[in-house]
């Protein structure tokens, strides 16, 4: 695989971002995840997850997932290409769109500027958040304590996204812009969604995926 062909999309990618609120209004936010039979095989079956809630009542109105083979090896700073094409499947295939995407992954906190919640927005038009579990690029101060507190995320002194509280004394998750979306407004999408650490359609669209892969790996050994 050719590396240096991949930066030059990322790069691509980063310019079309739009780092602003590019919509009307916001009803619902849907959840994406992924998981794999096994994590350090390639090729390898794989699943990927969509939940959908209500914003106001932060309820599940939808789910999908849908199943693939992905052979494209783990590297660092490359998801998107190992894990967008069951993603786009996944979006192509479900029957509810939800007025935001929050992406398992990083969106402008990226050293190219693209990571997976941006890729995923670019591709398809929608607007993406990125909600990452760790930090990938960058540098920022611990925020408080409480839910709500949160630190800015840098880089040369260029603010790519922030790290939040979601909930009182537990670990932050890191928010970037994907597509079509301020940071301001991602971060406040993101606490308003959070009744635990991670966001409720992230943490809705994972659980359903273990349940999933738990299913399929059982129904695998029975035959």
């Amino acid at each position: 695989m050719d590396l240096e062909k991949l930066k030059k999309i990322q790069l691509e990618c980063a310019k079309k971002v739009i780092q602003r609120d590019d919509f009307d209004e916001i009803k619902t936010v849907g959840g994406m995840d992924l998981t794999f039979e096994d994590i350090k095989r390639d090729p390898t079956r794989a699943w990927a997850s969509l939940v959908v809630i209500e914003l106001e009542t932060l309820k599940p109105i939808y789910e999908h997932v849908v199943e693939d083979i992905v052979d494209f090896p783990y590297i660092p700073t490359f998801l998107a290409f190992r894990e967008l094409p069951l993603l786009l499947k996944l979006y192509k295939t479900a029957e509810v769109k939800p007025d935001v995407f929050f992406v398992d992954g990083q969106g402008v906190a990226h050293p190219r500027g693209c990571g997976i919640a941006s890729h995923f927005g670019v591709e398809t038009g929608e607007v993406s958040v990125g909600v990452a579990k760790s930090k990938l690029f960058g540098y920022a101060k611990e925020p408080g304590p409480k839910k709500g507190d949160f630190t800015y995320l840098r880089y040369k002194g260029r603010i790519i996204g922030a790290v939040v509280r979601t909930k009182d004394n537990a670990q932050p998750v890191y928010v970037s812009v994907g597509h079509r979306i301020s940071l301001k407004t991602a971060i406040e999408l993101v606490l308003k969604t959070s009744i635990y650490r991670v966001p409720e359609p992230t943490r809705l669209a994972h659980n359903l995926l273990q349940k999933v892969r738990r299913e399929k790996l059982r129904g695998k050994r029975l035959f």
